[in-house]
Parts: C-alpha cells; structure tokens; sequence
C-alpha cells in the first residue's frame, strides 16, 4: 500500500463500539459499514464490494463467485466472524489468491457450556416444563410419582456407570467432557475421521486427567449403541452429512439423548422426529436445524416435546461475542497489512 492510499473495507454488521473502535483507529482504512441491525442485504454487499480490499462477512453473507467478481482484483481478505466458513467458496478463493479468515477456539467455551445445558434440558424434560408453565398449565398438572421423570445424566449408587459419546473429538468436544467429569461419568466414546489413526497416548492422558475407565476411539455403531449422551460436534460438509440417520437412531438406547450443536446437516431432522415419535431414544437437544433459519413451527422436530431447540446461540455470550468479533478485525488488519493473521484458513489442499 502506497503513502496516503486508504484501502476501502466492508464491514458486514456493526461489531459494537469495543471492536469498531480497533478498525476506527486505523488510518489506512476507509470503512463502508452497513448501517442496519439486521442481516445484511445482498444488494447493498453487491453495491459496495466493488473495489473493496478486504470484507469481514457473518455466516449469512454467501462468498461465491458472484460476489468475488464484483469485488474486482483489489480483493485480498474475507475475514468471516465465524468458525465455519462453509458460506464462503474456499474453490474461487484460493483460485484468486485470497486469504480466508475465521475464528475458531475463541468460541469452544461457550459452545461446550451450551451443548451440557442442551443435555440437561432434553434429559429432564426441560422443554416440556418450560412450556407448561408458559402456558399457564401448572396448576393443572397433576403431580404423580414417575411424572416429568428423565433419565439422569449424573451417577448414583444405582447406576453407577456413565458413557458419553462425541461425534467429533476436537476442542469443543473435549471442552464438553471436562465438564461433564463432575458428574460422575465414567467412560469417554468417540468417532472420528475414518482415515485418522486413534490417538492412544492422548486419550490414555485424558482418561488419567479426569479419573474415566476409559477414553476410547470406537466406530460410528458401537457409538451409538452404548453411548448415554450423544453429542455430536463434528464439522459440516459432504463426508459427514446426516450421519446421524435413522439407521444409527434406531440403534441407541432407548433412555439416550442427542445433542446437536455443530451443524444441523448432520442430523437427519425426519430421521430424528421418527425417533423422538416412536421412542427409540429418549430426547433431543439441538442449537442447530438442518435448513436454518427457515424452521416453523410446522418443522417435524418442532412438533415433538422432546426435542428442545434453540437458535443457533451456542457462541451467544457477550465475552465471547466481543472475542469473535475482534479476531475477525484482527484477520483482516492482518491481511491487509501483510502481517499474520491470527486465524487463516488453509487453501493450500483446496485446489
């Protein structure tokens, strides 16, 4: 960048004044911001991108080909305020040399707090109760022994053995299972990438670190047969769609619960409502609906008491919100600027 010039940035969302102020500060960048607290509308994106330098996107904003040509040649940085980046086409970014930014870790926290809370809610019935005060049923309902009754996700003299099962066994998965250690689970399950040899030494260190029977690699069916909780967190795309189907559905215990909280195309929805419908398992907790948000209440999971969604808000906390948000600026001062950027995606194996 030459003295003087200012490289014209597009900034998809006001990020508040704790993050707007970082790219305030920075003489070299002439911001274009859209001005609504709403998702952006892609005639306004089309409109201003021309000529723009970097653009920092949310997961509603789709960086195609379309988009990429009206930005011209100037384009160097897409930097997406999100761990997932399947909105953007990594294909015709890196054919044009772009750098990709995203933000994962900051968010596992918040992420893993929110798939524990989902479990406990499907398992105790949250949904249900919830609804039956909000309708103004309690005084109603009539209290029995057995009633609201859910299987117990903490141990007890009775049932003393806990399996918890990870679709997925990244971050945010194993942030999940140091907090579910204090109630009293005793065996760790996990499927992953087919092609990734298990990893005895790690899994050895994480059953001695939280005091488990074991931490083990099994395969998908074995997962879903024994597992007490099934969480899946895995990342989306082609080689993990609807994994959880209704051949998988059908072998899970019949007390078990689903917790949903990477990408709603991995859970087959019909397959999960069928399950949930003739109680093949017991209940299901999902922050995320394959074909979001354009789920009503006519959606066949939402029809079913037993299955507490909530609206993609598993990164939804102020601390980590603002974190996000900052890591997304950083990435593309970071490009700009020709510095690291703290978070780039790999392009390398894209082509």
């Amino acid at each position: 960048m030459s003295s003087g010039q200012r490289s014209k940035v597009v900034v998809c969302r006001n990020l508040g004044p704790d993050v707007m102020s970082i790219l305030e500060a920075r003489p070299e960048l002439d911001l274009v911001v859209w001005p609504q607290d709403r998702a952006c509308e892609r005639s306004w994106l089309m409109e201003n991108i021309s000529g723009a330098t970097g653009v920092i996107v949310m997961l509603t904003d789709k960086v195609n080909a379309e988009l990429l040509d009206k930005a011209g040649p100037s384009l160097k940085v897409v930097s997406t305020m999100s761990v997932g980046y399947e909105h953007i086409d990594l294909k015709e970014a890196a054919q044009r040399g772009l750098k990709v930014g995203y933000t994962p870790d900051v968010l596992t926290d918040a992420v893993a707090d929110l798939s524990v809370m989902l479990a406990l809610m499907a398992g105790r019935n949250g949904g249900i109760g919830v609804d039956l005060v909000q309708r103004g049923q309690w005084a109603n309902f009539s209290w029995s022994p057995f009633a609201m009754c859910g299987p117990q996700l903490s141990t007890t003299a009775a049932s003393p053995t806990r399996k918890i099962g990870f679709v997925g066994f990244g971050r945010i998965a194993q942030a999940t299972l140091a907090r579910l250690v204090p109630f009293g689970i005793t065996h760790c399950l996990y499927s992953s990438n087919p092609s990734s040899l298990p990893n005895h030494a790690r899994d050895a260190a994480l059953a001695k670190q939280h005091k488990l029977q074991a931490v083990s690699k099994v395969d998908i069916d074995e997962l879903a047969r024994e597992s007490d909780v099934l969480f899946v967190l895995a990342p989306g795309g082609g080689e993990t769609y609807h994994i959880v189907d209704e051949t998988l559905l059908r072998k899970m215990k019949k007390t078990s619960i689903l917790v949903n909280a990477s990408r709603g195309t991995l859970v087959d929805s019909d397959a999960l409502a069928k399950a949930l419908r003739e109680g093949w398992i017991w209940g299901a907790g999902l922050d995320v609906v394959e074909g979001e948000p354009n789920v009503t209440i006519d959606h066949p999971l939402v029809k079913e008491p037993k299955c507490v969604i909530v609206p993609h808000i598993a990164s939804a906390t102020l601390e980590t919100r603002v974190e996000m948000a900052t890591r997304a600026v950083q990435n593309l001062i970071g490009g700009i600027l020709g510095w690291e950027m703290p978070s780039q995606v790999n392009l390398s194996n894209v082509l």
